[in-house]
């Protein structure tokens, strides 16, 4: 049976409704940096099907090292002028990334490149990435719902990291981060179940 990292890393990928506090070990991803409104931008659909392109190829190039379930797309966000956000989707800057199992190198993601590149040769293959990325200390929760009632949960968990003596410590480098466990083509927007993460540190250090 192949391996579900969702079901053998619970604390990574199910979170309660309620914020709790986490540390995200360092994990291999492939990354498509844009910006744009997702809904808008053919940027973003050519982002996510290069993602999901590479991450299969690698899956099913690789089976003999480990057979496994390729893992759910996720996001970094930020504005464009690194300000809170306003509303305006256009203004959006993103990272959009799968994560990958560690056995993944250089040459295996090159490899995936250019199969990949043979298959679809109209996808930009330079444009995708391979990224270690240590998000260290975080709080997260499990929101449920529309993307756009998003700050209803984001409010519970600043509440949260005041309470327990933290301060969020959003950055450039340490974004707003979303993990998407539903198909929004498939799942009614109430339903929809996203992790939402935010990087905090301790007050006062």
């Amino acid at each position: 049976m192949p391996t579900d990292f969702k079901k053998t890393e619970k604390s990574l990928y199910q979170p309660g409704t309620a914020p709790s506090i986490i540390n995200v070990p360092a994990m291999t991803f492939i990354a498509v940096d844009g910006k744009g409104d997702p809904n808008a931008s053919s940027e973003y659909v050519a982002a996510i099907e290069l993602l999901y392109g590479l991450s299969y190829a690698i899956k099913m190039a690789n089976k003999a090292l480990l057979d496994y379930v390729v893992l759910p797309l996720e996001g970094l966000w930020d504005q464009v002028d690194g300000s809170s956000y306003s509303g305006d989707k256009s203004s959006f800057v993103w990272t959009m990334m799968i994560r990958q199992p560690e056995f993944v190198s250089a040459d295996i993601f090159t490899s995936a490149g250019n199969v990949l590149a043979r298959k679809k040769p109209a996808l930009n293959i330079e444009a995708a990435r391979l990224l270690s990325y240590h998000e260290g200390l975080c709080v997260q929760i499990m929101h449920i719902g529309s993307y756009d009632n998003e700050p209803e949960s984001v409010n519970k968990m600043e509440q949260f990291i005041m309470e327990q003596g933290h301060v969020s410590d959003l950055s450039a480098s340490r974004r707003h981060h979303e993990i998407y466990l539903s198909d929004p083509r498939r799942v009614a927007a109430a339903k929809l179940r996203t992790i939402i993460r935010h990087p905090i540190r301790k007050s006062g250090s």
